[in-house]
């Protein structure tokens, strides 16, 4: 007799709201819940309420993942391991996140940034299933790049923040941007909150031929740039609110990436209008909650991610 897949949960903790997951993965979600990302004590009780919840009407939980916005102290034995780092989110500097919800299921907990579990999630069930180097970069309240190396996250001193690349800017765009750490970086130039910054609108409310998408989509072309010569990945995915809710923007990026690449690379994967390199998530708006309970398995033991 074949055993039953462990059942994991999952939080996907982003800037304006989290996402609970409970399954074992696509084709087996037994449970969703969307909440409001408030201050940490009333976001974290509540995903506690969910998870508690979960537990009593569906069994045991085999282990936790928590894909979370950033940055996070991932550093092995570091005494705040799991820990939400210097942010941009009003009151989530150095919040403990990972330990506050895996104590409360008493159960393995694997913790991540939400783009590093999304890129998790594709490579295990999505768009880029079978390779071992991609990126997946959102587009939403920040900009944030999940990029896989020979299968893993990269880490050294640090996960990686790519969405905070300084770039060259669009030729006579002087806006100085809207990051509070650095002013007109990719995140500064093209995030939900940029947009709305420069324009006085938010970004679901402007159509496509607004002018504002052109400096949004060279910003996001010069980051194209900037992974394609360095980590060189096979596929790069592009999700978020921003890129969901605009998919006439992705023919844009890729002219804008090609234009600055200018055919220096020649790579099969990087031809002539890159319409299978830069791609929407296999797995949709989910590429996110999945990410979580792809963290939740490498915690199970259930699968490398």
């Amino acid at each position: 007799m074949t055993e039953a897949p462990k059942l994991l949960a999952g939080v996907e903790l982003g800037g304006t709201k989290c996402v609970c997951i409970l399954g074992t993965g696509p084709d087996d979600i037994r449970a969703q819940e969307r909440l409001p990302t408030l201050e940490p004590g009333t976001t974290l009780a509540a995903i506690k309420v969910v998870l508690d919840g979960w537990r009593a009407r569906f069994g045991p939980i085999a282990a936790l993942g928590v894909a979370s916005f950033g940055p996070l102290d991932l550093k092995p034995g570091s005494p705040t391991y799991g820990y939400i780092k210097s942010t941009t989110k009003l009151g989530w500097s150095h919040t403990d996140v990972a330990a506050r919800l895996s104590r409360r299921l008493d159960v393995p907990c694997a913790v991540n940034t939400d783009v590093n579990g999304a890129a998790l999630a594709e490579g295990r069930w999505g768009a880029a299933k079978g390779m071992s180097n991609y990126a997946y970069i959102t587009v939403g309240t920040g900009v944030g790049v999940g990029l896989i190396v020979n299968g893993a996250p990269v880490w050294g001193c640090n996960h990686t923040e790519m969405g905070h690349l300084r770039i060259p800017r669009m030729q006579g765009d002087s806006w100085p941007g809207a990051c509070v750490f650095h002013g007109d970086c990719v995140e500064g130039l093209a995030s939900g909150p940029a947009i709305e910054a420069r324009v006085g609108a938010s970004a679901d409310r402007l159509g496509p031929q607004h002018p504002v998408w052109h400096s949004v989509t060279h910003a996001l072309g010069q980051l194209v740039h900037a992974l394609v010569l360095t980590t060189a990945p096979e596929r790069i995915m592009m999700g978020g609110g921003v890129m969901a809710a605009r998919p006439c923007l992705f023919e844009r990026v890729r002219h804008e990436a090609q234009r600055s690449l200018n055919h220096y690379v020649e790579a099969d994967e990087v031809g002539q209008g890159l319409a299978k390199y830069i791609v929407p998530p296999g797995l949709g708006v989910l590429a996110g909650p999945l990410g979580a309970l792809a963290l939740a398995a490498r915690a199970a033991g259930t699968g490398a991610v």
